[in-house]
């Protein structure tokens, strides 16, 4: 196959991906997203989402676009949807259904190893990382900000 062909096949892949693994997100049901699982689970270093805050994840997360609305019954992240327990519980929810979306197409980075010769290889499993990560980290400080002021509530 020539690097060109891959390419092509490249992008036709990466967009099947996005759309498939995003549906298969949307579709999640809510209760299996109202606790975080191993992978969502904030780490201790992430230090309450400040980590972030030094990478200066304030500066450029709304650069980022958000397609929480994509599909019918989505929901946008941009804004909170309101301030009762109920509207930021159902934020946390939805950050974590983004981020495994994320973290979804970030695994499949090693599909790509299929047809690829190397240097598209390393091409590609560089920008599963840098399409992806950003992401991952805007959902998680925002779930740890959300967390936070639901533990104070609490």
């Amino acid at each position: 196959m020539t690097t060109t062909n891959a390419l092509i096949l490249d992008i036709a892949a990466w967009t099947v991906l996005g759309f498939g693994i995003g549906y298969w997100g949307h579709r999640l049901p809510p209760h299996r997203l109202s606790t975080d699982s191993s992978l969502t689970r904030l780490r201790s270093w992430e230090q309450n989402g400040r980590l972030y805050v030094r990478l200066g994840i304030k500066r450029w997360k709304d650069r980022l676009p958000e397609a929480g609305s994509f599909f019918r019954g989505g929901m946008s992240k941009r804004r909170l949807p309101g301030h009762r327990r109920e509207d930021l519980e159902r934020f946390a929810v939805e950050t974590r259904r983004a981020e495994l979306v994320h973290w979804g197409l970030l695994g499949s980075g090693p599909v790509f190893l299929l047809w690829n010769p190397p240097v598209l290889d390393l091409a590609m499993m560089g920008y599963a990382i840098v399409a992806n990560l950003p992401f991952i980290a805007v959902q998680r400080f925002n779930r740890a900000r959300v967390l936070a002021i639901l533990e104070r509530r609490a």
